[in-house]
């Protein structure tokens, strides 16, 4: 018992001795916060509330003044095709060729009953200057009482008869001519030609293909005029105006803004999703393509929004964010939602209080957790 007190009392003071190093050892080991980086002349700027014109945006694709499906007007098999998408086309110009062997044999025939009636008609004529001479002369007799009104009257009806195969020649000839022209009608339709200066779009054929009517071969729109076509709501319809100039933006463009002009309401909306067809024309631009994405822009007057300039916003992936200062001057990166973008600015829908501070200029600089002293 007394050795095991004293053993005890041997082991407090180690104890004691080992609970004051590791004391001390964690005391050694707590840092001391270090002082957050400062950086100078940052132009910093408060979150304010400004009019900002209140926009009616409309979506929409941006289609060629000028479109065509061009098809066969006959049945045929193609033997040539001349172009191709992307080719350029001017009006009148031979897009491609059907087999005519039929239609050309049709206008031989017709040319050939046109000749036979022109040939009649000369006869028939001949027939009937004669005819027409031997009346005279036995209307003389009669008067002088030298033949009988018998024989008159049969020289008349043989005049009469003259003049109505004359006139029925006349209207064969008519008839032929008619035959002819359609023929020839026929065959134009074995040529698919180019309604106007263009270019193909679409080619539906290749040779050796059955073209039959309605047949459609190629698509063709023209060049250097182009129309945004937009639908607005029924409500937001008497923000538009015909003959109004108002901003198109077309985000595949390096300078994606244009001036348009609306030419057309189209008066009827669309039962599913109650908008009305809005025609926008375009200025000419050889950039311009059928199909790309536009947004028209109609101003309904002016609200109060935040604001704030694009070269404060921080792009990170697909967030958008600024540097926020609190009371300490510290850059926080918070994410923001943006909104329309006017000019210079852009609005902000979500993530800032008017009052705060932030930097108007951070570039590519990493500001987060640092302190900004504000450019004088």
């Amino acid at each position: 018992m007394i050795r095991a007190n004293s053993i005890l009392l041997r082991l407090v003071p180690l104890a004691a001795v080992m609970a004051g190093g590791l004391s001390g050892c964690s005391s050694e080991r707590t840092a001391q916060p270090s002082a957050p980086e400062t950086v100078h002349s940052v132009s910093v700027l408060p979150v304010q509330r400004a009019d900002s014109p209140d926009l009616l945006e409309a979506v929409g694709t941006i289609r060629a003044a000028q479109t065509s499906q061009l098809a066969s007007q006959t049945m045929g098999n193609i033997v040539e095709m001349r172009v191709h998408e992307g080719d350029r086309v001017q009006r009148g110009q031979v897009l491609a060729i059907i087999d005519d062997a039929q239609p050309r044999a049709a206008v031989d025939r017709a040319t050939a009953g046109e000749s036979a009636a022109q040939q009649e008609v000369a006869a028939s004529d001949s027939d009937l200057v004669l005819a027409q001479s031997t009346l005279a002369r036995y209307q003389t007799l009669y008067d002088r009482k030298s033949i009988s009104p018998q024989e008159f009257d049969e020289v008349k009806a043989r005049y009469q008869a003259a003049l109505a195969h004359r006139d029925m020649t006349r209207a064969g000839q008519a008839q032929a001519k008619a035959a002819l022209a359609q023929a020839r009608t026929s065959l134009s339709f074995t040529r698919i030609l180019a309604p106007f200066d263009g270019v193909i779009t679409e080619k539906k054929a290749d040779p050796g293909m059955l073209a039959s009517p309605g047949f459609t071969v190629f698509a063709i729109e023209s060049l250097g005029h182009y129309r945004l076509e937009s639908a607005v709501n029924e409500n937001d319809l008497r923000y538009v105006r015909m003959g109004e100039q108002v901003p198109v933006i077309v985000d595949a463009l390096e300078t994606p803004q244009q001036k348009g002009k609306v030419v057309q309401i189209v008066p009827t909306a669309d039962s599913g999703s109650r908008s009305f067809l809005v025609k926008i024309e375009l200025p000419p631009d050889v950039r311009l393509r059928s199909g790309l994405f536009g947004r028209a822009q109609f101003t309904r007057g002016n609200r109060s929004a935040l604001l704030i300039p694009q070269t404060a916003v921080v792009e990170r992936g697909q967030l958008q964010g600024v540097y926020v200062l609190d009371q300490n001057r510290i850059a926080n990166l918070r994410y923001i939602t943006l909104g329309k973008i006017t000019g210079s600015v852009v609005e902000v829908l979500a993530g800032l209080q008017e009052g705060e501070r932030l930097v108007a200029k951070p570039a590519d600089l990493d500001l987060n957790g640092k302190r900004i002293e504000a450019q004088q």
